[in-house]
């Protein structure tokens, strides 16, 4: 199914989220929309599915003019899109989840539907159970239920909006080989991205959309630094590691066990300083955000203890942690992290320690208005949350961090960013690092994790690595051991760092 955009505009008040944009993306071929965060390639993607209607221009389906007033349109067109954060019911399993959406609805055979989850997910290399609760899943989970959703539905073209951040390099590879699979079947796929390589290894053309406007197509081979001033207007590199001074130890975990119904890890012995950066790798839910959350005063360790600043914090809520001087900075920015419906100030006059009863809302406006302009948030201070695009969500999950903070937890800090804005992050937090804030994090990007970390733990089933020196481990290391090769056979070196 050949689909054009011809003359696309969408306006948001002031906004002009996209600028007059024509674009034709033959049958079988798999397009990639490249773009720096708040480009408009989200906006673009909603509106050829049905999420938002355009404020002028037209969308052609095989020649033909297509008009959608919804996603339930877009799929009957054969139209399907994967959001970069999952549209499902964390409450209802993933069988039911997985039938949402069917012209059948719940009345289908149960039992036609499991063998039909099943088949698909088989055929990725997928692991999901039919009867388990989307709450329990992870982000990487949750894309691929989606994934399966959507074909199951019928959809010849699909959308896939960052689909990359939340899954394992291996989930990846088989995520990619797929998508070729399905081209080569004739159908038609869009691969929405900020990340470079992605679009070397994967697509057969590119689109590069820079606030709002269509700025240029490229082909195979593409040549990266075009692609980039294409993007940004000027090519960007990450630089050198920075390499800061470390203080007193902050967190200290003690023979930690943690554990819940599918997992359990234990015997975790760590200590973080001031200013050190940490970098857990695994694949997704190998036990990484157990220990993360279990720092953070969020789930109760089933044995051993952890300290903050020489205090015990063992057992104690995540308000402790909290008045501790310990932030947690979750995946789900929408879920766990921001309030959908309030606007940026609201959540600044939330974040903010109160002194009394009265909000002084014109403090909370000038505080917002600083720290949009600070962070280079793309937004007002009256704009709500889910309207801003997931890089300036991730932004303003930065700027609602507290000063003079001892310890920083983050799931995927520059997950759904481009490379300007994830330089941009790593530099505020290593200048959190200069002010003696220690920073644990775990990422699926085996690189980020070499470049900013200090050390490195890896997860492979519950089971924990000892500390690795980032300076001196490669992606190829990583790779084995995320794999679960060589965990009783690593480098003495590796083991003196963790003394």
């Amino acid at each position: 199914m050949k689909i054009e955009l011809r003359n696309i505009h969408k306006f948001f008040g002031p906004v002009h989220a996209n600028n007059n944009i024509t674009l034709s993306i033959p049958s079988g071929s798999i397009q990639g929309l490249l773009g720096e965060n708040g480009a408009g390639k989200s906006t673009l993607m909603k509106i050829l599915s049905g999420y938002l209607r355009p404020d002028r221009g037209e969308i052609l389906l095989d020649g033909k003019p297509l008009v959608l007033n919804s996603p339930a349109d877009a799929i009957r067109a054969g139209i399907g899109m994967l959001h970069q954060d999952p549209l499902d019911f964390p409450p209802m399993k993933v069988l039911d989840n997985f039938m949402m959406g069917y012209p059948r609805g719940l009345g289908l055979p149960k039992r036609e539907a499991r063998e039909a989850l099943l088949s698909l997910a088989e055929q990725f290399g997928f692991s999901l159970d039919p009867d388990a609760y989307v709450d329990t899943l992870t982000i990487g989970e949750r894309q691929q239920l989606e994934i399966l959703r959507l074909l199951w539905l019928g959809a010849k073209i699909l959308i896939f909006d960052e689909p990359t951040t939340g899954i394992s390099a291996q989930q990846k590879e088989k995520l990619f080989a797929a998508l070729r699979r399905l081209a080569s079947e004739g159908k038609t796929i869009i691969f929405v991205t900020h990340k470079l390589e992605e679009v070397e290894v994967l697509c057969d053309r590119v689109a590069v959309l820079r606030a709002g406007k269509l700025v240029g197509e490229a082909y195979p081979p593409y040549n990266l630094d075009d692609l980039v001033r294409m993007m940004f207007g000027k090519v960007i590199s990450k630089g050198k590691r920075i390499e800061i001074p470390l203080g007193k130890p902050v967190l200290q975990v003690k023979d930690l066990a943690v554990e819940d119904y599918r997992l359990r890890i234990e015997g975790v012995n760590l200590e973080v300083r001031e200013g050190e950066v940490i970098g857990l790798a695994g694949m997704e839910g190998s036990g990484q955000r157990h220990l993360l959350r279990a720092c953070a005063g969020l789930i109760r360790p089933v044995g051993g203890e952890i300290w903050v600043d020489g205090e015990n914090m063992t057992g104690k809520t995540y308000h402790s942690f909290l008045r501790k001087g310990v932030a947690y900075l979750p995946a789900d920015r929408m879920k766990e992290g921001l309030v959908p419906g309030l606007t940026l100030s609201e959540h600044f006059a939330l974040a903010q320690e109160q002194t009394g009863f009265v909000i002084d809302r014109a403090a909370v406006l000038k505080r917002t208005e600083e720290h949009i302009k600070r962070f280079n948030i793309r937004g007002r201070p009256d704009s709500t949350v889910e309207s801003l695009s997931g890089g300036n969500q991730q932004r303003a999950l930065l700027a609602l961090l507290r000063p003079n903070l001892r310890l920083i937890l983050m799931e995927h800090p520059t997950r759904g960013l481009d490379m300007e804005s994830a330089i941009w992050v790593w530099n505020t937090l290593k200048e959190r690092c200069r002010q003696r804030t220690a920073i644990f994090f775990m990422s699926s990007d085996l690189e980020e994790i070499l470049h900013y970390s200090d050390r490195i733990l890896v997860f492979f089933g519950g089971r924990v690595s000892e500390p690795l020196d980032a300076r001196t481990t490669t992606v190829e290391q990583l790779g084995q051991l995320i794999g679960g090769r060589g965990f009783e056979s690593q480098p003495e070196a590796a083991r003196e760092v963790a003394k």
